[in-house]
């Protein structure tokens, strides 16, 4: 077990406990990379690491030796492709497996990762690739995407690399023979080569309410920040699969599919589907024995439409959703067909989980998105900056004066110090989500309070409507 690392106590008698003694250390040259993914492969060579499958009767299964070889390879490949410590690398890779194995080689070099969406445009990449200063580009073989990256290229001075997974085209480079060419070895960097977990390791792009898209960065010690995440809300367990339902452009796939859980030495399930089948995802579920599960309450509320006794389940212990308000009627369907509780939780592309229900303690109240998580002390402000009174609506802050820094918070907006400084160099950060508080200690969201919409859990801006 990896988590005794990093967690000096892992069982709690009771939320309010939990909420005041849960800590969590952080080492200074943390690399999720090497510290986690190579140690469980030198631990235990077998272990599982990643089921893959499509809709193409295609399935993969990936030890820790699997991804910490891989990795190397791919590591080696990017260096030689100019990749170094801080280089930015986007990967729009959908849910395809090679998105394991080149993100770990990203963190295992410093470099600086940016997840990237099947649905960026054109405009979208010119905009992400010159504001970043993206370096290359990989991709999965979709003509459309192929297209956009293309067309994007000579508007983008920075990006002059592209790799192309499981396909070949003129002018961009085999990422599967590629792979090939370099040794599996890549020893841990040092000297100036070397990170700590200040740098900047993950940069997400997240919709405000002014201009284009902005850039939120995370550091080093954003992953151990998942621990709770996926021990506490997700109950994720060791060599038992999850299933977060994301695709990789998105922060979920950072909650949900990759950190937190192979921390905690889980198995992640992942279904590379075309589209969304309701029959299809149960059948995935039925058959694979997924021990966990998680995904927005839209899909729960898809499959309700189909007969969900007819799919066995039992292996099923733990559902959790996020991305959307609940609808207390898929809650109770739910339970009534399965015998399992929909455990909500809350958060942004800028933090962890930051309210959920955390069972076994929060026993989850349909339409509730929980209690906070120990990592952060969450308060509500009104209009006029206090505190709000239970039942008052107020936005959800992070508070960030006389304590340290959260791990999983991210520590700005990438290459921009003065919205960094605007946004965190106050008293608290404000999520700009407006709930409210019950006597018991519950928070019910209710919405944004700016300009900005969610659309099946992602957050638009008025500038990209």
């Amino acid at each position: 077990m990896l988590l005794d690392r990093y967690l000096p106590r892992m069982e709690f008698d009771s939320y309010e406990d939990f909420k005041e003694n849960y800590r969590c250390n952080v080492p200074a040259d943390f690399n999720f990379g090497f510290d986690i993914v190579d140690e469980w492969a030198r631990q235990e060579p077998e272990k599982m690491a990643l089921v893959w499958c499509n809709d193409h009767d295609e399935e993969k299964r990936f030890t820790f030796t699997d991804i910490s070889r891989m990795s190397n390879q791919a590591a080696n490949f990017f260096k030689a492709h100019g990749v170094k410590k801080g280089t930015v690398v986007m990967l729009i890779l959908r849910r395809r497996w090679e998105y394991w194995v080149c993100a770990t080689a990203l963190h295992k070099i410093g470099a600086t990762l940016i997840p990237g969406s099947l649905q960026l445009t054109k405009k979208d990449l010119v905009y992400r690739a010159n504001a970043a200063k993206i370096h290359m580009i990989v991709c999965v073989n979709d003509d459309f995407v192929i297209r956009q990256v293309e067309e994007a290229m000579p508007e983008a001075p920075t990006l002059n690399t592209r790799a192309l997974v499981a396909g070949s085209r003129e002018g961009w480079l085999d990422f599967s023979e590629e792979l090939a060419k370099y040794p599996p070895v890549f020893e841990r960097p040092t000297g100036e080569e070397a990170h700590s977990i200040n740098d900047i390791m993950l940069v997400y792009f997240t919709s405000g309410t002014t201009g284009m898209p902005k850039m939120v960065r995370h550091n080093f010690a954003h992953p151990l920040g998942h621990i709770v995440t996926a021990k506490y809300w997700q109950q994720v367990q060791e060599n038992k699969l999850h299933m977060s339902v994301s695709d990789s452009g998105w922060a979920k796939f950072g909650w949900g599919k990759i950190y937190g859980q192979w921390i905690c030495g889980a198995t992640i399930f992942c279904y590379d589907m075309d589209k969304f089948i309701p029959l299809k995802l149960l059948e995935k579920l039925e058959h694979y024995k997924v021990t966990t599960f998680c995904a927005p309450p839209t899909m729960f509320r898809f499959m309700l439409q189909e007969d969900v006794t007819k799919f066995d389940l039992s292996s099923i212990q733990h559902c959790c959703i996020a991305g959307e308000p609940l609808n207390p009627e898929v809650f109770k369907q739910w339970e009534q067909l399965t015998g399992l509780k929909l455990y909500e939780g809350f958060g942004q592309s800028e933090s962890s989980v930051l309210i959920a229900n955390f069972s076994p303690w929060v026993t989850p109240k349909p339409g509730s998105t929980g209690k906070p998580s120990p990592l952060y002390d969450i308060d509500l402000i009104n209009s006029e900056g206090k505190s709000c009174e239970d039942g008052e609506e107020g936005e959800i802050v992070v508070r960030l004066k006389g304590r340290d820094w959260p791990t999983g918070l991210f520590t700005g907006y990438y290459l921009d110090e003065e919205m960094t400084k605007a946004n965190l160099g106050g008293e608290w950060y404000n999520t700009k989500d407006v709930a409210w508080r019950d006597s018991n200690g519950y928070f019910w969201f209710v919405g944004r309070n700016d300009d900005v919409i969610k659309c099946s859990g992602y957050r638009i801006g008025p500038f990209e409507v």
